[in-house]
Formats: structure tokens, sequence, C-alpha cells
């Protein structure tokens, strides 16, 4: 008996990471590599359908409320952006709380909007079923999916966000071809959104058998204000709101700004696709490089050049330049988005937190999201050009870049030494 207990002593010695809490982040395997796949789907159902949203402002405008102006219509698709990462408020800290399965009820959602979209014919029903249910399903959805991704990773955190980010990029090529294609077939407009919400229900599917949270649920408060005594996150959360008050603009006036400019309907159609197709491989190399150069580096690097490419994007006047703009933009603008949830993850005091984190985190975002459209809305509709926008979009974004420096200054000798 003797000789069992300590050959039984000696197994809890050499396998001393039963507790998944204190055990080392796999940073790999089959599991892990499937729930980054896993959060992929839902990026590409949730933000990638809502980076198409250049496609539907394009066709809203000449058909269903072509009596509205430009800034008003853009409220449906920044209220949809507002509510996406808004929600993630609540969705983050009940991973943290309730673990995977809080995502099963607002996938179902996810599609229901989709499907209450395709029925829609005056400006409230959009802004309800495309904005307000769509934003704030695809909130609930996209936190834990985050989340879940960054408790799996932390040597190559950045690397495998990236890749779970690249789902959006991925989304943000497929539907605008998609919808322009079936929008003006003989499907039309009801079909073509049906037939994507179909699109969604499959990829969706897949992702909420793959995505498994790695940590035990944690019972905590449903936020920790606590977080926000720390210098690094509101350091990093004040560049990150910079960032994304200019950063959306191209994906919702580009198809504009190519039109006004002598493009085709249906040429500038493709420029969100090529955006999006740019920025898959900018949310994937950016990430590689930040886990060896530290994500803030990263993150501030990428930011500024993305605004001196946006205050360049006022002499790109031809067809052949526009797409060169949106291909730099896509790329550069992609390292923002896939670094951005890295940085807030590393603010985290423990793994089992992280949802919390990005949660409150994709919050202040929102806010940046809701009220940058709308500005450059009203900008376009003041000076009837877009030579404001471009400078504001810019110029905000270069601040909110080298503020990302200053959030690593300020983190201390640890974030130091990650970059």
């Amino acid at each position: 008996m003797s000789s069992i207990r300590e050959s039984s002593k000696e197994e809890s010695i050499s396998q001393p990471h039963k507790d998944p809490v204190s055990a080392p982040f796999p940073d790999g395997g089959a599991r892990a590599w499937m729930v980054a796949l896993g959060a992929g789907g839902v990026l590409f159902c949730t933000f990638g359908y809502v980076n198409a949203f250049g496609v539907y402002q394009d066709y809203y405008i000449t058909h269903q409320l072509s009596n509205y102006s430009a800034s008003e219509i853009a409220w449906i698709g920044s209220v949809q952006t507002f509510f996406l990462f808004g929600s993630g408020l609540i969705g983050g800290p009940l991973f943290d709380r309730y673990g995977s399965k809080v995502i099963w009820g607002p996938a179902v959602f996810v599609i229901f909007s989709v499907m209450m979209t395709s029925l829609c014919t005056k400006f409230y029903q959009f802004f309800l079923a495309q904005g307000i249910l769509g934003g704030i399903s695809m909130g609930l959805s996209l936190s834990p999916a985050l989340s879940s991704t960054a408790q799996y990773f932390q040597k190559k955190r950045a690397a495998a966000m990236g890749i779970t980010i690249a789902g959006s990029s991925l989304g943000g090529v497929i539907f605008p071809i998609a919808l322009e294609q079936m929008f003006y077939s003989s499907l039309g407009f009801a079909w073509a959104v049906r037939i994507v919400g179909f699109i969604m229900l499959g990829v969706m599917s897949f992702s909420v058998i793959g995505i498994r949270a790695r940590l035990p649920p944690k019972k905590q408060r449903l936020l920790k204000l606590e977080a926000f005594e720390k210098m690094q996150y509101v350091a990093t959360l004040t560049a990150i709101f910079f960032l994304n008050v200019g950063i959306f603009t191209p994906f919702f006036y580009l198809p504009l700004y190519g039109q006004s400019h002598g493009m085709s309907t249906s040429l500038s159609f493709y420029l969100i696709a090529i955006q999006n197709a740019a920025s898959f491989f900018g949310r994937l190399v950016p990430g590689v490089i930040a886990d060896k150069i530290g994500p803030y580096n990263m993150l501030g690097t990428v930011s500024i050049i993305t605004a001196i490419i946006t205050y360049c994007w006022v002499r790109m006047t031809t067809n052949a330049t526009i797409i060169v703009f949106a291909v730099l933009y896509g790329f550069f603008s992609g390292g923002i988005i896939g670094i951005t949830p890295a940085c807030i993850a590393n603010c985290a005091g423990h793994p089992q937190e992280i949802g919390t984190y990005i949660g409150m985190g994709m919050a202040v975002m929102s806010v940046a999201t809701l009220i940058g459209p709308p500005i450059n809305g009203a900008l376009l509709n003041e000076y009837g050009g877009f030579l404001q926008v471009q400078i504001f979009s810019a110029t905000v974004m270069i601040f909110g870049g080298f503020l990302a420096f200053v959030a690593k200054l300020v983190g201390g000798k640890s974030v130091l030494a990650k970059g």
C-alpha cells in the first residue's frame, strides 16, 4: 500500500498542472486551433458582415432610402457597429462567468436579424432589424469568441488572434461581392439578404460547436471597474478610441468616393471587397511580427502608417490610384484591428478576467464607432466633398498611433519588455 501511495504521490508531482487555471497556456494544439477557427467563424458572420455595410449604404441611398441623406443612412451602420462593440460590455463578462454556452443564443439572433432585414422597406425597420438587433446579437457573440482564443494563447496571442480576426476580413470579401452580384440580379434585395443569412447559419453552426472555454467559469462581478485604475489599460483604450473614430471611414464611404470620381458603380462595389482582402493579410502578418517585437510597438507603427495613407487618399482620384489606396489601407488598418484585442487582453491581471477586460474595452470602442461615421457624413454634407473627411480621419488616427506608444511607456517594465 505504501508503494502505491508513493507512486500516486510521484504522479501528482510529475503532473503539477492538472488545474487549468494554473496550467500554462497551450499556445497550440488541435483544441486551441479549433477554438481559433471557430472564433474566426463568428468574426466572419459579425465583424465581416458589418464591414460590408458600405454596399448596403450605396444600395439604400439609390433604392429603399433614396429620400434620406448619406449621413442619416450611415446611422444604421454606425449603430450596428456601436452595438457590435458595445454589447461586449455584457458578452465578455458573461463568458468569464458561464463559458462558451453564452454564444448559442446570440448566434440564433444574428441569423434572425439578417432574415428580418430582408423584409424591411422603411428606415425605422432597417434601423431596428439591422442596426439594433443585428448589432446587439453580433456583439454578444463577438466578445466571447475573442476571449476564448485569448484563453488558449499567450506567447502566440497576437498571431492567434490575428488569425481569428482574419475571419472578419474573409467575410468582408465574400459578403460585398455576393450582395453586389445578387442585389442587381433577378434575385433582388430580399432573397440576396436571405441567402447571406443561410451562409451565416452554416458558419455559426460550426463555430458554436468548435468554441470551448479552456478555464472553468469564475463567479465575479459583471464589471471590474478597478481595471480603469490601471494606467496601461486606460492609455490603451484611449489610443484605441481615437483609432476607431477614423478607421471605418473608407469602409463606409469608399464606394461613394469612387463613384464621385467617375468610377463605375459595379467597380466601386468591389472596393470594399478589395479592402477586406488586403485586410485579411494585414490581420495575419502584423500579428506574427507583434509576437516578436511587441503588440504596442506594432499597433503604434501600423496606426501611423494607416494615417499617412489616409492623408495620401486626398490625391488618389483615378480608378488605379483608388484601388491602390484600398489595398494599402486594407492591409495596414487590418493590422490595427487584429492587434487591438491582444493589447487589451495583455492588460488583464488574470486569464479568467480576459473576457471582462476585452468586453469593457470594446464598450469604449463602441462609442468611437458610433460617432465616427456620422461625423464624416455630416462633414460630407456640409462641404460637399471628401477632403475634410479624409483629413479628419487621418488626424485622429495618427493621434491614436502616438498614444499607443504612450500606452507602452506607462505600462511599466513588463510591458516595455513585451513592447
